[in-house]
């Protein structure tokens, strides 16, 4: 059996504003990002927000750990906006 190597797009999407939202979802990335660096795991992350999937909040976070500063420069950013 040969295992098809197929890249998943990553789940986040961009409204109107630029604001970044995870899958299909509110759930505003920074959110998600802050409850793992909380140390929460993607389990407990779904649990909390109920409207994400699993597989999201896994590669979202995937995407943070190989794109931190930009991720945490995005965050910084919007904290001064609001």
């Amino acid at each position: 059996m040969t295992l098809v190597l197929d890249p998943q797009p990553i789940p986040l999407r961009a409204d109107q504003d630029g604001t970044l939202r995870v899958g299909e979802t509110r759930v505003l990335l920074e959110l998600v990002i802050h409850a793992f660096n909380a140390g929460k795991t993607p389990e407990e992350i779904v649990m909390a927000y109920e409207t994400l999937r699993l597989e999201d909040v896994y590669a979202v976070i995937t995407y943070y750990l190989y794109h931190r500063i930009e991720v945490d420069a995005y965050i910084v950013q919007r904290v001064q906006e609001t």
